[in-house]
């Protein structure tokens, strides 16, 4: 028959089936399969009997460049010890004397892996089917990437969800859904959080409050807000964690006097939130130069039987200076050091910023000679408030005679 060809493609190994559109719009399907291949095309064309011959060597030419390419990119576990470049053969010496062969035979197959050799699933697999490695030894390699700081690090924590051998749990998620916050990889967290629940995993609250947590600090307060309220639906007792990430979404909202509402409910339960929930509220307070909510949280700090430190002090005395009142400040560094903690240059620097807002230069140097005479000197940041005053007042010459004046007396 006219333009029918009965050609003959010498066939080393198997291609799979590919489809041809010639320009006359009609498709054809070569089959290939055992070692050789009889294929049969009509290609419709009525004047020449060799354009079917054409378009089949052309076929076959397509199909070994496909099939060699696919091969390409499939990785071969070789071993890389010979070929390594100093800096990698630097970094395989830096693994720990203790992983187990397992592990670093996989550490070294991602130390020197390229593109060329293929996908990171494709090397995992390899390991998985080669090693039959354990859970410990997941987290094994795991560990070691993060200390790295190595770009394999999340690549291998989420092709790991899926291996058997991982035997995965909801901490599993609850740390790569962290490290997308970290990144402020939102997008990708909510798809793991839907893939875990898919998966048939429960969301407890753990793992809703790092959501809480990762939309804190992305600066989305209302979906914190909705997993917060998630949270509540589960029917528990809300923990010291929960209630401390959703104190900290508010305070990056600027809202501190919301977070002091949950604070005051978790006191009304007996949960006591850490230190550092009191002193991210004792800063949001004395930036914006609230006394009254600075005081309330220290009056709170002891209630819950946490010891002030210089840090929780300074910031009362910040918040009466920015306030206007440098009495107030200057009594509140008087009971810290009445209560036995030793005095910063920084707390020492938040009571002459007081005095300098309110003009009271002799106030300020009186303070400092009582400072010397207990033996407590300047620092750097105090002298810096002093010297930038002084040179406001332009009289930086006058006042070292004042102050020599007060320290003969």
């Amino acid at each position: 028959m006219m333009g029918t060809c009965y050609y003959s493609l010498p066939c080393k190994s198997f291609y799979p089936n590919h489809t041809v559109t010639t320009e006359s719009t009609k498709v054809y399907h070569v089959h290939a399969r055992g070692n050789t291949c009889q294929n049969s095309i009509y290609f419709g064309f009525n004047k020449h009997h060799f354009d079917s011959v054409i378009v089949g060597v052309n076929m076959e030419e397509t199909v070994k460049e496909e099939v060699k390419e696919n091969n390409d990119r499939r990785f071969r576990w070789v071993e890389v010890s010979r070929n390594m470049t100093e800096a990698q053969r630097h970094a395989v010496s830096k693994l720990p004397f203790r992983m187990a062969n397992r592990c670093k035979a996989l550490m070294r197959q991602i130390i020197c892996f390229s593109d060329d050799k293929g996908s990171t699933s494709d090397l995992l697999a390899a390991w998985v089917k080669i090693m039959k490695p354990i859970r410990a030894d997941w987290l094994s390699v795991l560990k070691e990437l993060k200390t790295m700081g190595h770009p394999f690090y999340i690549k291998v924590a989420e092709h790991a969800l899926l291996e058997e051998s991982f035997e995965t749990d909801v901490r599993d998620y609850t740390k790569i859904i962290h490290y997308y916050g970290d990144n402020n990889q939102l997008e990708d967290a909510e798809n793991l959080l839907t893939a875990m629940k898919q998966r048939g995993f429960i969301c407890d609250q753990i793992i809703l409050t790092a959501m809480i947590n990762i939309y804190s600090k992305a600066g989305h307060l209302d979906r914190a807000e909705e997993y917060f309220e998630e949270i509540k639906l589960l029917g528990e007792t809300l923990d010291k964690r929960s209630y401390g990430t959703m104190i900290m979404a508010y305070i990056r909202a600027g809202m501190p006097e919301k977070g002091e509402s949950l604070l005051q409910e978790m006191d009304e339960q007996e949960i006591y939130a850490g230190s550092e929930i009191y002193k991210a509220l004792l800063r949001a307070y004395s930036k914006n130069g609230n006394a009254e909510g600075a005081q309330r949280v220290f009056d709170a700090v002891q209630l819950a039987g946490i010891s002030p430190d210089d840090k929780i002090c300074g910031h009362v005395i910040d918040a009466y200076g920015i306030s206007g009142q440098s009495e107030k400040a200057f009594i509140a560094f008087q009971n810290m050091r009445g209560a036995g903690i030793e005095p910063t240059d920084k707390c020492i620097a938040f009571v002459l910023a007081a005095f300098e807002k309110e003009s009271k230069l002799n106030k300020a140097l009186q303070f400092l000679i009582d400072l010397e005479r207990d033996g407590i000197m300047v620092g750097v940041e105090a002298s810096g408030i002093l010297a930038r005053w002084f040179r406001k007042l332009g009289v930086v010459e006058e006042v070292e005679h004042v102050l020599r004046d007060f320290a003969t007396r």
